[in-house]
């Protein structure tokens, strides 16, 4: 842990995140990325999932994001449609609306963001050889979208594909783990419930 720095090049180089409370607000510390994984130290994150009607079945589909395979953490697993972690000084809305535009090529005000509210996550896994203890406050949104899967501009370093999918269908397939994932149910819950 160590208080910001103001040294330029060390910022360039290391991902810094506020730690904070159990409710979210940042405690003044600070904490490179790395560290705060393999430590366990609480973050933010903010989660946001985009859904939309499917035309021949007026039913909702939820997007994936097939995340990249060198990815620190779930290689290759389908994920919530955009989501990051939040840099030191910046809030959760400014930094979904940054993580849409880079994952997914969408420009997007903050006000098409529908707040499903807040969520306490923790595990402890292994990846890649390193032990990796996420330990972080996310809020998820959700996001209505009407784009087809090949009019994404995908960063390819991290996500490696998009996939619409039918919403029951998904929760089904996360229920009983019938694809790879990192999804909680507790998280299309929230989803479902936003709709």
């Amino acid at each position: 842990m160590s208080e910001r720095s103001n040294d330029t090049a060390e910022k360039q180089s290391v991902e810094w995140l506020d730690i904070v409370d159990a409710e979210g607000n940042p405690t003044g510390q600070v904490i490179d990325r790395r560290l705060a994984h393999a430590q366990g130290i609480r973050h933010r994150t903010a989660h946001v999932w985009l859904l939309r009607y499917n035309k021949q079945t007026n039913r909702p589909e939820i997007l994936l994001q097939l995340r990249s395979r060198t990815k620190d953490s779930f290689p290759g697993c389908y994920d919530i449609s955009s989501a990051g972690h939040i840099p030191a000084g910046v809030d959760y809305i400014p930094s979904a609306l940054r993580e849409l535009r880079e994952e997914l090529g969408l420009e997007v005000k903050p006000e098409e963001l529908y707040y499903c509210g807040l969520r306490t996550i923790h595990y402890d896994h292994i990846f890649h050889g390193q032990q990796f203890i996420d330990n972080q406050i996310s809020k998820v949104y959700l996001l209505w979208s009407n784009q087809e899967e090949t009019e994404f501009r995908l960063q390819t370093e991290e996500v490696e594909a998009v996939r619409w999918m039918d919403f029951e269908e998904c929760c089904e397939a996360v229920r009983n783990n019938r694809i790879p994932h990192c999804i909680q149910m507790e998280e299309l819950d929230m989803v479902r419930s936003g709709m």
